[in-house]
C-alpha cells in the first residue's frame, strides 16, 4: 500500500486544514485580536490569522507539526471558534518532527499560489480573504524567501487573476508544469468550501469536499477529486507542497492518504482513502497492511 501511494503521489505533500470535514470555519471581522504585525487590512480567516499568529510568535524557534496544531486549536478555542485545525500528508509523518514550510536542504525556487475570493456583491459574500491571501504573500517573502514574481495571486478585486473555476484549475496546472525536483510550493485557499453527495464511491463519509470558485453558480464547484487528479497526482516527485486551506469542510480536501487532528497525538491513515489504488477485493487486505504499519512507527506568474 505505501509503495503504491509513492507511485501515486509522488510528490510530498503537507496540508493544514481550517477544519475538519464536518465543520464550518470562521470569517474574522479583525484579525488585531490575533496580533498580527502590519496586517493587510482588518478582516481575515480564523484560520489562517492563527497559523500566522503562532509564526510569529514562534519565530526563530524549533516548532513541531503537532504543537503548531495544538497552538492554532488553543488560539482558536481561547477566541470562542470551535473548528478543529487538521494536518493530512502525502506520508506518513512523525508529527514530532520539526515543521518546516522550506526543508532544509532544499535548493531549488520557491512558488506560490495564493487565492482569496470574497465573492464581492454575492450572497454569502466574505470580507478577510483578500486580507488573508496578502498577509500570507507578506510572510512567505519576509520569512520564507519567496519573491513576488513567483507567486499568482487569484483576488476577486478586480486587480489580481479572477479566482474563477477555470482559472483555479489552470492555476494549479501552471504550479504542477512548472516545478522541479527540489523546489518548494505554498498553495493557500482561503473562501467558502462546501460539501455535495459523493457520486463515485471514494469517500468513507459519503461526501466530498469542495472548494467554491467565484463563479460556481455557472461554472461549478471544484471537488476534492478534480484537486486530487489535477494537482495531488500530477505535481512531481521531489516537490515538496504545502497547502494551507482556510475554508469550511476543507479537512480531507486533497484527499491526502494520512491525517491528523489537533485533538489527537498521531498520524493515522484516512480510512476513506483508496482514489483507484485498490480493487475493491484488496481494500480491506490493504488498508489492514496500512493499519500494522502505521502502529509499526508508534514524515507568465512563474517564468524563469
Amino acid at each position: 500500500m505505501e509503495s503504491k501511494i509513492q507511485n501515486a503521489i509522488p510528490a510530498n505533500f503537507f496540508m493544514i486544514s481550517g477544519s475538519e470535514d464536518k465543520q464550518t470555519s470562521a470569517d474574522v471581522g479583525n484579525v488585531g485580536s490575533f496580533s498580527l504585525p502590519d496586517p493587510a487590512g482588518k478582516a481575515g480567516g480564523a484560520c489562517t490569522s492563527a497559523l500566522l499568529k503562532v509564526l510569529n510568535e514562534n519565530r526563530g524557534r524549533a516548532m513541531s507539526w503537532i504543537d503548531l496544531l495544538h497552538k492554532m486549536r488553543s488560539i482558536l478555542k481561547h477566541k470562542g471558534f470551535d473548528q478543529i485545525p487538521q494536518l493530512s500528508s502525502s506520508r506518513m509523518l512523525d508529527v514530532n518532527n520539526a515543521f518546516e514550510i522550506v526543508p532544509q536542504e532544499s535548493r531549488g525556487r520557491r512558488r506560490a499560489v495564493l487565492i482569496g475570493i470574497n465573492y464581492e456583491g454575492q450572497q454569502g459574500q466574505l470580507s478577510g480573504c483578500h486580507n488573508d491571501a496578502l498577509n500570507i504573500k507578506k510572510y512567505l517573502i519576509k520569512d520564507q524567501g519567496f519573491k513576488e514574481k513567483d507567486m499568482l495571486i487569484l483576488l476577486d478585486d478586480g486587480r489580481h487573476h479572477s479566482p474563477t473555476r477555470k482559472n483555479i484549475l489552470e492555476a494549479f496546472d501552471r504550479i504542477v508544469d512548472y516545478s522541479q525536483p527540489g523546489d518548494v510550493v505554498f498553495i493557500h485557499y482561503s473562501g467558502h468550501g462546501g460539501r455535495v453527495v459523493d457520486t463515485s464511491g471514494d469517500e468513507d463519509d459519503g461526501y466530498d469536499e469542495t472548494l467554491i470558485p467565484l463563479d460556481f453558480q455557472s461554472a461549478g464547484q471544484i471537488l476534492d477529486d478534480d484537486l486530487y487528479k489535477r494537482l495531488v497526482t500530477k505535481m512531481g516527485k521531489g516537490v515538496t507542497v504545502v497547502v494551507l486551506m482556510d475554508s469550511c469542510h476543507s479537512g480531507t480536501a486533497l484527499d491526502l492518504p494520512y491525517e491528523i487532528n489537533a485533538t489527537q497525538s498521531k498520524m493515522r491513515l484516512n480510512s476513506g482513502f483508496n482514489m483507484g489504488l485498490l480493487d475493491n477485493a484488496t481494500t480491506v487486505i490493504g488498508c489492514c497492511i496500512c493499519a500494522f504499519y502505521v502502529f509499526q512507527l508508534l514524515g507568465s506568474a512563474f517564468d524563469d
